[in-house]
C-alpha cells in the first residue's frame, strides 16, 4: 500500500513537472479539507501521511496552556502529561481521528482538492520555469491560429505569437517549426501565458551567433541591434582580434552567411555596422549608405547630435518614412537632427542676421576706431556699428577724410569685433569643435575597412540590402 502510493505520487510528480513534497501537502490538505467538512467542528486538523502503512491520517491538535480559555484548541499543561509525560508548556498533542467514516462525498471532495492543489503548483513550475528564460530564443511548432496571434507549442505549455509581434513579411501554416524570443510570461486565471516574438532584435543577433562562429567564439561581438521587422535591421558589431574583420565575418563569403540570415527573415534587409568607442565615427557608420560631410555635439548629456549631408545625400540618409536615421538613432542611443548643406547655410545666415539685428552698437563701443575716424563716420550719419558693417568699401571712400588704409582699418576693426562676439563665438565653436570633421578627412570620404556596414557587401551579394532612398 505505502509503495504504491509513493509510486503514483512520485509518477504525478513527474508528468507535471512538480515536485513530490507538493503532491503529499496538497493529499494531506486534501483529508484535512474533507474531515472538517465531516465533523463539522473548529478543531485545528492536521493530516499526515503515513510512511510505512501509506494510510492518510488525520489529528485534532491542542495546544498546551497554562490557562485554557478554548478546550477545543488548548488543553491543560497536567492534562496533557497524562497523554504524554515529555510534553512542555506551548507544545501540542494530537488526537487521531477517525477516517474510514468519511465516506465518498468526502473522498470526493478531497479529490478535488488534490486536483486543485496540483494544477496550481504545475502553474507555479511553468511559470518559474518560463520567467527565467525571458530574453532567449527557443524553437517552438506553429499549433493553430487565434483572431490573427499563432499559438505556438513550447513543449509543457503554449505560447502566444501575437499579431504585433508577427513581421509582415512572414506567413506560417500548421506544423511549421520556427524559432521566437520569449519576450514576457503573464500570469492569468487560466495559468500562465507565455507572450513569445519574432520581432524583437534578439532574434536576428541568434541568428548571427548561429550562422557565424566567430560570434559564437567570442572573437566577433554583437554591441546593439536596432531592428524595424519586415523593414531593415542595423547590427553593430566589433572585433577582439586586430587581424578579424568583424563586418566580413558577418557577412561571409559572397555574402553566404548574411544571405542565410536574410532568408530566415523572408527577406529583410541588413545592415552590418562597424562599431567604434567614438560616438561620432559609430554614428557616421550607422547611417550608411550616407555619406556625411560633418557632425557636430550638440548637446552631450542630453545625448543630441547633428549631422550635415550633402543636399543630394539628405533623402538617403533619412532614409524610406525616416527609417534610416530612426535606426541608426536607435542604434548609437543619441537623437540625430539631419540637416542638408542647404538648411544648414540659411540656418547660419539667419543666425548673423539675428545678430545684426539685435540692439544698435554705437560707434563709440567698438574697440580699434580713434574718436577722430568716429567723428567723420558721425559727420556723415554713420552712428552705428551695423550702419558700418552693411557699407561697401565704395561707400566709405565717398566719406571725406577716409582712405584706403582707413578703410582697411575699418574692416580689421569690424572683423575683430565679430569675432569677439559671445553668440558668433558660440556658432563657430559649435561648427569646429573637436567632434566635426570635413567631408575631404579620409574618415568621413574614406571610412575603415567595413564601416560602411553589409550596405557596401551587400552590393555584391544581393540586391536585398540595397536600403531606398
Amino acid at each position: 500500500m505505502s509503495n504504491l502510493l509513493f509510486q503514483t505520487i512520485d509518477q504525478i510528480s513527474r508528468e507535471k513537472g512538480i515536485d513530490p513534497k507538493i503532491v503529499i501537502h496538497a493529499i494531506e490538505d486534501a483529508i484535512v479539507v474533507a474531515s472538517r467538512k465531516y465533523f463539522k467542528s473548529n478543531e485545528e486538523l492536521r493530516g499526515r501521511i503515513n510512511s510505512e502503512t501509506g494510510e492518510i491520517d488525520v489529528f485534532a491538535v491542542k495546544k498546551v496552556v497554562d490557562n485554557v480559555t478554548n478546550p477545543v484548541k488548548e488543553i491543560s499543561l497536567d492534562e496533557a502529561r497524562t497523554i504524554k509525560p515529555d510534553v512542555q508548556m506551548e507544545g501540542e498533542i494530537e488526537f487521531q481521528k477517525p477516517t474510514a467514516v468519511l465516506g465518498r462525498i468526502a473522498a470526493q471532495m478531497a479529490k478535488q482538492v488534490i486536483f486543485q492543489k496540483v494544477r496550481e503548483a504545475e502553474r507555479e513550475s511553468v511559470y518559474a520555469e518560463y520567467h527565467k528564460h525571458v530574453g532567449e530564443v527557443v524553437n517552438c511548432v506553429v499549433k493553430r491560429f487565434e483572431n490573427g496571434d499563432i499559438i505556438v507549442e513550447l513543449g509543457k505549455t503554449e505560447g502566444k505569437l501575437p499579431k504585433r509581434e508577427q513581421s509582415k513579411l512572414e506567413s506560417f501554416s500548421v506544423t511549421d517549426r520556427i524559432r521566437v524570443v520569449i519576450i514576457k510570461v503573464e500570469k492569468t486565471s487560466k495559468g500562465p501565458q507565455v507572450i513569445v516574438s519574432r520581432t524583437d532584435p534578439t532574434l536576428v543577433q541568434h541568428l548571427f551567433q548561429t550562422e557565424v562562429p566567430e560570434i559564437y567564439d567570442g572573437t566577433v561581438q554583437i554591441k546593439n541591434a536596432a531592428r524595424e521587422a519586415g523593414e531593415r535591421t542595423k547590427i553593430a558589431v566589433s572585433s577582439r582580434e586586430k587581424d578579424v574583420d568583424p563586418v566580413g565575418a558577418c557577412v561571409g563569403m559572397k555574402g553566404t552567411r548574411v544571405q542565410s540570415i536574410i532568408r530566415e527573415l523572408r527577406g529583410e534587409k541588413i545592415d552590418i555596422i562597424q562599431w567604434s568607442d567614438d560616438v561620432v565615427t559609430f554614428a557616421t557608420n550607422a547611417i550608411s549608405p550616407a555619406k556625411i560631410s560633418r557632425v557636430s555635439i550638440v548637446d552631450s548629456n542630453e545625448k543630441i547630435m547633428e549631422m550635415v549631408v550633402e543636399d543630394s545625400q539628405l533623402s538617403l540618409a533619412i532614409g524610406k518614412k525616416g527609417q534610416n536615421v530612426r535606426l541608426a538613432s536607435k542604434l548609437i542611443g543619441w537623437r540625430i537632427d539631419i540637416k542638408s548643406e542647404e538648411e544648414k547655410r540659411a540656418e547660419v545666415e539667419s543666425q548673423m542676421d539675428q545678430m545684426q539685428e539685435s540692439a544698435p552698437t554705437p560707434l563709440e563701443n567698438m574697440p580699434g576706431l580713434t574718436p577722430n575716424l568716429v567723428q567723420k563716420l558721425n559727420a556723415a550719419g554713420i552712428a552705428t556699428l551695423e550702419q558700418l558693417a552693411d557699407l561697401s568699401p565704395e561707400d566709405l571712400e565717398n566719406i571725406p577724410g577716409i582712405g584706403e588704409k582707413t578703410i582697411e582699418r575699418i574692416s580689421d576693426a569690424l572683423s575683430e569685433y565679430y569675432a569677439q562676439s559671445p553668440a558668433y563665438q558660440d556658432e563657430m565653436e559649435r561648427l569646429t569643435q573637436q567632434h566635426m570633421f570635413s567631408k575631404d578627412e579620409p574618415e568621413a570620404g574614406k571610412p575603415k575597412p567595413g564601416a560602411e556596414g553589409s550596405a557596401v557587401e551587400s552590393k555584391e551579394t544581393s540586391k536585398e540590402n540595397v536600403p531606398e532612398e
